[in-house]
């Protein structure tokens, strides 16, 4: 509703009051009447008809109200005008993009694609990345204030914008997942909802935009990596590493899923772009059938190409990982050693952590205790630092 609403106002937060003004005439007229036969149908045609009265009212938009009217043919009674919704994918896809707009910061589009594309509340955001409910709010005014401030065009990009637009786009999403799989911070290792919900934004976008491999690459990685998610934790909610999971508990459907996108995106025939990439890295691990068969020194391999496509501190650091179990921890080490002397990771508990473990499986477990005690330290979930300090005890 909000998506082909915005398409006729061009203002998101104009939309979206003009359906919540649906709905509430649905409950008011649906008790006497019915339900009608195309409930969608109704509450879009509804919401768009009070656009149009919203138009006629406002003079400045008279020219525009009766060229959406000759576009649409308006019909006089909404539950005739279900023909409305035949261009929902093209407007929702238009709404992804413009929640998704790089005029905005980071935060303001994660915020405003939860609450427009998930249908998440203003207290449920919040409560999912651990800010209070006035900031989450305040992004979201303020989001949806700029966007029809700065006039932003409700369409989805095309030709050369196209790249640039979509990146934003799946940077949005994998944030959102990624916040789900393994949380910042609080007291849960995961988050279902936020894993969920950027899940179905990642199947929406595939079945909205089936020609661009990195969509399918970015879906592949989340159904792959979601997979998991059974055996990530014990009995008691603590977290359990890669290495200890119990690969019967991986869900077969999400494994099947994630490798059918992948080969969608490898199928069409361009160079393979990060999501790709870090997609073929989490097949690996879905096809070994225990840890001694992963195909480390494959995973070694796409790493380093990742490290040429989309190079940063931390994939070089999940390089050095790869490196040590494909070719022993003291070649790992010496790659983590060099991120260290570096400084970009200095407050990612994650360095540490990972230098621990290959300092332990030198034997070095004094060095390796003293590692994942600075990697508790700098951790901010507490699930997580709870298995580090674990970890260190054990040495």
């Amino acid at each position: 509703m909000i998506a082909g609403v915005a398409r006729m106002v061009r203002d998101i937060g104009v939309a979206e009051d003009l359906a919540q003004d649906a709905i509430v005439a649905a409950l008011e007229r649906w008790p006497r009447t019915g339900i009608p036969p195309n409930p969608g149908g109704w509450l879009t045609a509804t919401a768009k008809h009070r656009a149009i009265d919203l138009m006629r009212r406002d003079t400045s938009l008279q020219e525009k109200y009766a060229q959406v009217a000759r576009e649409l043919g308006l019909a006089a009674d909404p539950d005739l005008d279900a023909e409305l919704d035949d261009a929902i994918g093209d407007d929702l896809l238009s709404l992804i993009f413009t929640c998704c707009h790089p005029l905005l910061s980071t935060e303001a589009r994660v915020a405003l694609t939860l609450r427009m594309l998930g249908g998440l509340t203003t207290a449920e955001i919040a409560r999912a990345f651990l800010v209070p409910e006035p900031t989450v709010g305040q992004r979201i005014s303020r989001a949806k204030r700029r966007l029809a401030e700065a006039d932003v065009p409700f369409e989805a990009p095309s030709g050369d914008e196209l790249a640039p637009r979509l990146e934003s786009v799946l940077e949005v999403v994998y944030l959102i997942f990624n916040e789900g799989y393994a949380a910042t911070a609080g007291d849960d290792w995961m988050r279902p909802a936020l894993l969920e919900e950027a899940l179905r934004l990642g199947r929406v976008i595939a079945g909205l935009a089936p020609d661009e491999p990195e969509v399918h690459g970015l879906v592949a990685l989340m159904e792959l990596q979601a997979s998991r998610r059974d055996a990530r934790t014990g009995a008691d909610g603590a977290p359990v590493l890669l290495a200890d999971q119990d690969r019967g508990c991986w869900d077969r459907l999400l494994i099947r899923r994630g490798l059918d996108a992948l080969a969608t995106a490898e199928r069409l025939d361009r160079p393979a772009g990060p999501y790709t990439l870090q997609a073929a890295i989490a097949a690996c691990h879905a096809r070994a059938a225990t840890v001694e068969q992963t195909d480390w020194v494959r995973i070694a391999a796409l790493y380093e190409v990742l490290a040429r496509v989309a190079g940063s501190p931390v994939v070089e650091l999940n390089r050095a990982v790869a490196v040590g179990m494909a070719f022993g921890p003291e070649l790992g080490l010496q790659a983590v050693d060099a991120l260290a002397a570096d400084g970009a990771l200095d407050r990612y508990h994650l360095l540490p952590s990972v230098r621990g473990d290959l300092l332990a499986r030198l034997g070095r477990r004094a060095e390796a205790r003293a590692e994942f005690e600075r990697a508790a330290g700098l951790a901010r979930n507490r699930r997580e630092r709870a298995l580090l300090l674990g970890r260190a005890a054990a040495l």
